[in-house]
């Protein structure tokens, strides 16, 4: 539904409004207590090791299925990763920040590539619906980042205005959303995002955010 400011903010969801490796160890956490009752064996364990294998980039899935000699498939093990429910929860932060812009009457929205089910387990699971009523998912909607037809969708909802995007990754958040002269708005890294900011130096400048905060409360100064 259009209010009447004439500002809009858009967020990413992943490693913007949570931290995605959460999710990973959520999941992780579910996928280890199938296998322990597999093969009875400690769950911990096994989530302690794939933990272990993923910070040492090698293939989780096909390594613990090798070390533990499950029954489960790679395909098996994805499954319960993509369609658990996962435990989450949204900072105060966060929720301070989305409840400032509400309270103002900004309009807000979701921006996220990934698979349906997946994607929406993490909104219920961090209650996101309470702030955001224009939500688009990548397939839900037939493409995904950088396409300009995903963030035209909420020009088209809110009309004309001063329009915000708010995410984490350099590789595609903020390429689309420059051209079409919205505020782009990049939260740094602190170590914990799966998609690394590292190449930053490496990328031409079109790909880059006009704003880096390390705080996330800091992308209120360039709205107000």
């Amino acid at each position: 539904m259009t209010t009447k400011t004439n500002k809009t903010v858009i967020f990413d969801l992943d490693d913007t409004l949570y931290n995605e490796i959460d999710f990973l160890k959520s999941a992780y956490k579910d996928i280890s207590k199938e296998i322990a009752n597999d093969v009875n064996t400690d769950a911990e364990s096994i989530y302690n090791d794939m933990l272990a294998y993923y910070y040492k980039n090698e293939n989780v899935f096909e390594v613990v299925i090798k070390k533990y000699c499950t029954c489960y498939s790679i395909q098996d093990l994805l499954r319960v990763y993509r369609n658990h429910q996962p435990k989450l929860e949204l900072s105060k932060d966060r929720q301070d920040v989305l409840n400032s812009l509400k309270n103002k009457h900004i309009n807000l929205g979701l921006l996220t590539d990934g698979r349906s089910v997946q994607q929406r387990n993490k909104i219920k699971a961090l209650n996101l619906e309470e702030w955001f009523s224009e939500i688009i998912i990548s397939e839900e909607y037939g493409s995904e980042k950088p396409d300009i037809n995903n963030y035209k969708y909420f020009e088209k909802v809110y009309g004309k205005g001063s329009y915000y995007y708010v995410g984490d990754n350099i590789r595609k958040d903020f390429i689309t959303p420059n051209k079409l002269d919205w505020t782009t708005i990049c939260l740094a890294d602190k170590g914990l995002n799966i998609h690394k900011q590292d190449k930053v130096f490496t990328l031409n400048e079109e790909y880059l955010a006009k704003y880096t905060v390390s705080k996330f409360a800091d992308i209120l100064s360039f709205i107000d």
